[in-house]
């Protein structure tokens, strides 16, 4: 038997991703950002999450999907990868799976409108397919340096909660 892990299942574009629940810090409804001065077009700026400044990211932007009005529905997901917090704006959030390590499979070069390169794999559950998200590559360390700078320039930022 192979070992199991928990996914947290996201909408984004009427597709399903799944992200570790390991690196889910924490789900909160969506709140408008401060935005930081030369981010890249995908980063809406940075919000005060209890004292430390969180950048967020539109996942559907990040991707090259075209951007929805956020509604009732649109959450953003705090993730933390090697130390690092960051939110990522998500359509919804679904539910939790449990996947089987052997029931993960290879991303295909074609059939999904996200570069692979933010794949771990894909699963299905049922009749739909889940896209698993790698999120050490979501936040990449240029973004990081990037967003680290902007931010020391812009001296003390105020965030919006």
């Amino acid at each position: 038997m192979s070992d199991q892990v928990q996914y947290l299942t996201v909408n984004l574009a009427h597709e399903e991703y799944g992200v570790d629940i390991l690196a889910v810090r924490e789900i909160r409804g969506w709140t408008p950002v401060t935005r930081i001065p030369q981010s890249p077009h995908y980063v809406l700026g940075v919000l005060n999450l209890r004292g430390a400044i969180v950048p967020v990211i539109d996942l559907r932007l990040r991707f090259g999907l075209t951007r929805e009005d956020y509604n009732a529905t649109t959450v953003t997901v705090i993730i933390t990868v090697a130390g690092r917090q960051f939110g990522v704006v998500v359509d919804a959030v679904s539910d939790v799976l449990d996947v089987a390590g052997d029931a993960i499979r290879p991303v295909p070069d074609m059939g999904t409108t996200v570069d692979t390169e933010y794949l771990k794999g894909l699963t299905s559950v049922g009749d739909r397919m889940v896209l698993l998200l790698d999120a050490d590559k979501l936040l990449q360390p240029q973004d990081a340096q990037m967003l680290d700078a902007a931010l020391d320039a812009a001296g003390n930022v105020k965030a919006v909660a």
